[in-house]
């Protein structure tokens, strides 16, 4: 859930990109799948329906009525770090009702782009994308979309979710930004951070607030009720969707309760939204180490360098939580060294956040336990050059708070960590990994309890592939076949060896999820029977 120490993403969230760590996804696999879809042109942008969609809710009685959502055609936002793809995109501005249960409310701006195709006859149905978070930069991933092919043949749709970067309102929180950065050279679980933690997620809220924004309307039924105006209000017949991590919970909400004009569902790194509460965190977290470490005990030179992992593992936060690491590193995009605070805690979430490649873990736990930290320091040092304004905390925040944490209590948390990791100390399982002390930034965020609502189950025959990543120590791979049940024409997939966010990792991915598209009732998905994890990385003793 919460991407790296002490980023507060989401079940799905990963931090924004570097040049750096683009450089390295492009030399590790991540490109172009060669795949055959059919093909997309979209209805031109300037000629788009104006006309509300059905999921505008209508006024009672007379008084006033929410707006249509439009969408007016424009500029295509400008990121720092110039996006190729924009510069032959369609863009423009959906305007949506900010809470559609209060007409006469303000009205909220979400920037889209619609990315052409490649292919010279495209398939009609374009692919629109749910990012990850909530609060990601959803314009940020369009390189690693545009590499694994999602333009190849249909036109790609793009869209930011509500309080999220480009949007207006943009509901960033700088003053948690800004402890992130802080937070790398406090204990991860201390009285101190829990402080420091609760007074910049205050102060963004009443700053929030006084400027007039209803905190309650940014949830998943609403940001899937954008998306509904969206295909309406640009005159599209039928579409299909690709979504990762809180882009899953938003596909299957958005499956549940507006199903037209959906011809087919792609859902990578499952959050499903029944499931997706705070205390899953912990079994999350399990599977995906687990994952990790018994394809090291079945590669022999892994297993006979580094043997017994899970012990190692297990005396390494013992060992730091009762008596943390202070140290220097220097983050992995450069810069000078910081100070780093290394506990059982940063340790446990470093691994989750995919800090240390999956490829080095083994290495990295074993250095570990001969004093040397550097790998670990080195990716908890990350946070302390973290972009300051960009991640819409707000969009997350009023995700976790309303949606994920309501109906557990932090007594279930710590259960089901003793669960997931027997013998670990109580200070390290009483915080959901990536997310620390949230039941009390819930308390000082303060949004409706929406469980009732977005807790459910989506059933439906629309044509749905799951693809999950065996590494992935965010959002278990035993959660698709729980949401498969209920989709009774799905399609799943594993692929070994790969963490959160698999379609860009995994050329094997990235041809079944083509072959999806291509057809949705019969995939092809043999290839992943190929597939196998990279060999982990051997050091000498």
């Amino acid at each position: 859930m919460r991407s790296t120490i002490p980023r507060r993403h989401g079940p799905a969230g990963r931090p924004r990109m570097t040049a750096q760590e683009r450089e390295y996804m492009a030399k590790h696999g991540i490109n172009a799948a060669a795949a055959a879809a059919a093909v997309v042109c979209l209805a031109a942008f300037g000629t788009a329906s104006a006309g509300a969609a059905s999921s505008r809710a209508p006024a009672a009685g007379p008084g006033p009525t929410a707006p249509a959502p439009r969408f007016v055609p424009g500029p295509c936002p400008e990121p720092p770090e110039p996006v190729e793809a924009l510069a032959g995109a369609r863009c423009g501005l959906l305007k949506v009702p900010e809470n559609r249960s209060r007409p006469g409310g303000r009205t909220i701006e979400l920037p889209v782009a619609v990315i052409p195709a490649k292919a010279a006859k495209p398939a009609a149905e374009p692919v629109v994308f749910m990012s990850g978070g909530p609060g990601a930069d959803t314009f940020d991933d369009i390189p690693f979309l545009v590499d694994s092919g999602l333009n190849r043949d249909r036109d790609l749709i793009i869209m930011a979710q509500r309080g999220n970067l480009y949007t207006r309102p943009h509901l960033a929180c700088p003053e948690i930004d800004r402890y992130n950065r802080q937070a790398v050279g406090l204990r991860y679980d201390s009285a101190a951070s829990k402080r420091a933690l609760l007074d910049a997620v205050g102060k963004c809220r009443d700053r929030l607030a006084a400027d007039g924004i209803d905190l309650s309307a940014y949830n998943t039924t609403e940001n899937a009720a954008d998306f509904a105006d969206l295909r309406t209000a640009l005159g599209i017949k039928q579409w299909n969707v690709y979504g990762y991590s809180y882009g899953t919970d938003l596909a299957l909400t958005y499956l549940r309760e507006h199903p037209q004009g959906i011809r087919a569902v792609a859902i990578d790194s499952l959050a499903p939204p029944a499931l997706t509460v705070l205390p899953v965190t912990w079994s999350s977290a399990r599977q995906g180490i687990d994952a990790v470490l018994d394809a090291c005990a079945a590669e022999p030179r892994c297993k006979s360098r580094y043997p017994d992992l899970d012990r190692t593992l297990t005396e390494q936060v013992r060992k730091l939580e009762a008596h943390p690491l202070v140290t220097k590193a220097r983050p992995p995009g450069g810069g000078d060294p910081v100070k780093v605070d290394l506990d059982g805690g940063a340790l446990l979430n470093v691994l989750v956040a995919g800090g240390v490649k999956p490829v080095d873990v083994p290495a990295a736990l074993d250095e570990l336990s001969r004093g040397r930290p550097q790998r670990f320091a080195q990716a908890r040092a990350a946070d302390s050059a973290g972009s300051v304004g960009v991640w819409g905390h707000g969009l997350t925040e009023s995700v976790a708070c309303g949606e994920w944490v309501p109906g557990s209590s932090e007594s279930d948390l710590l259960n089901a960590g003793r669960k997931a990791f027997p013998g670990w100390p109580d200070t390290v399982l009483a915080q959901a990994p990536q997310l620390p002390f949230q039941y009390a930034v819930c308390r000082t965020w303060n949004v409706p309890d929406r469980a009732a609502v977005q807790r459910v189950v989506t059933r439906s025959a629309v044509p749905t592939l799951i693809v999950s990543g065996t590494f992935d120590t965010k959002t278990g791979a035993s959660m698709a076949k729980d949401a498969a049940r209920t989709l009774s024409r799905s399609t799943s997939v594993v692929i070994p060896g790969i963490g959160h966010w698999v379609v860009p990792q995994s050329p094997c991915a990235q041809q079944v999820l083509a072959s999806f598209l291509a057809r949705p009732t019969a995939p092809d998905t043999g290839c992943a029977a190929d597939v196998k994890p990279k060999p982990f990385t051997i050091v000498p003793k």
